[in-house]
């Protein structure tokens, strides 16, 4: 039950205060009424004129009874003034006394509203408070009732987990049996491809060592007969020079123009064959391709440039010959040329293939 609010003070006196303005109100008309209601008094003004007219034609005597009787009348009045204003003063007593008597009329009621209004709330505070403790009740028991009820769920999901984990450690043992089983099965398999892999190896090794020792005789072969043919220019080079020197101007521009002729041949051979010497032969070389290279040379036999004037279509193998070309470096087989034979070497293409570069 809702508890309901204690009122202020300014409530509690809201009653008494009205009641209090009521009566002062209704004070305040009775005296009125009375006022409306009381007789007139004949006005003083007239008598005093009468006697202070008959003053001037009557003798003293006859002046003085008047003012006696004047001054009788204005006593009269006068007591008549003052008996109406004790009873208009009683009359307000009383009211005041009626007033007073209701306002403490109008406080007792107050008084015993304010008391029934505490022992109304003072009720609604001991209900509000048996209501309390009920709830308070009704909360303990439901707190219980969910204790208890989290206390079979943590033991419920507990045996869950403890069911799970055994599971677990089942399928582990499990799996851990097949793995063995796996492990053993792929260390058989390994071993015979080790053994395979090994017997491979030993067999390329031998392939190795065959081509190796094959390429070695290749390579001595190919060094002879690069000397052989670098020994026999240089022999008929000499040959020339010495013709040329121990003959006559005729026998020697002769001979000159005839070595110079066969000189001038070989230097084809001759590049490619140094060529060669430096020649490293990429991966994807293969017989029939073909690549034309552009060659710079000066008198004394130093290539000065070198670049594909038309590729083979392979990139590797064009770097390797342009390569190639660059580190002969100088010839000096071609210092004794003359200018006319020199000229066509000074720019000129030259074809390779990977057949000429392994020469």
């Amino acid at each position: 039950m809702q508890q309901q609010r204690e009122p202020s003070a300014s409530e509690s006196y809201f009653w008494p205060s009205v009641w209090a303005i009521g009566l002062h109100v209704l004070v305040f008309g009775m005296l009125f009424v009375s006022f409306a209601f009381t007789p007139e008094l004949p006005p003083a003004k007239p008598i005093v004129q009468a006697t202070l007219y008959q003053l001037k034609s009557k003798s003293r005597a006859t002046t003085q009874t008047n003012q006696k009787i004047a001054g009788e009348a204005q006593k009269s009045a006068a007591r008549q003034t003052e008996v109406e204003q004790m009873e208009q003063k009683k009359v307000e007593q009383e009211a005041v006394k009626a007033a007073e008597q209701k306002k403490e009329e109008a406080a007792q009621k107050a008084e015993e509203a304010k008391k029934a209004d505490e022992a109304k709330k003072a009720d609604e505070a001991k209900k509000a408070d048996e209501a309390k403790k009920a709830d308070e009740a009704k909360k303990t028991a439901e707190a219980k009732k969910a204790e208890e009820k989290q206390l079979a769920d943590i033991a419920k999901k507990k045996a869950e987990e403890e069911a799970k984990k055994a599971a677990e450690e089942e399928a582990k043992k499990a799996a851990a049996e097949e793995a063995k089983k796996k492990i053993v099965e792929d260390a058989k398999k390994k071993a015979a491809e080790d053994a395979k892999k090994k017997a491979e190896a030993e067999e390329a090794k031998k392939k190795v060592a065959e081509e190796a020792k094959k390429k070695a005789a290749a390579d001595a072969a190919k060094k002879k007969s690069q000397d052989a043919a670098r020994k026999s220019a240089e022999d008929k080079k000499a040959q020339a020079l010495a013709d040329l020197l121990s003959d006559t101007p005729q026998r020697q521009q002769a001979l000159a123009d005839e070595q110079g002729d066969e000189v001038a041949g070989s230097f084809d051979d001759l590049i490619r064959a140094r060529a060669a010497e430096g020649w490293a032969r990429p991966p994807s070389a293969r017989k029939g391709m073909t690549v034309v290279l552009q060659i710079g040379m000066l008198p004394d036999g130093t290539v000065t440039s070198v670049s594909v004037s038309r590729s083979s279509g392979d990139g590797p193998f064009d770097a390797s010959a342009v390569a190639a070309v660059k580190n002969i470096g100088r010839l000096t087989e071609m210092q004794g040329m003359k200018p006319s034979d020199f000229a066509p070497y000074r720019s000129f293409k030259m074809t390779f293939t990977p057949e000429d570069l392994a020469l």
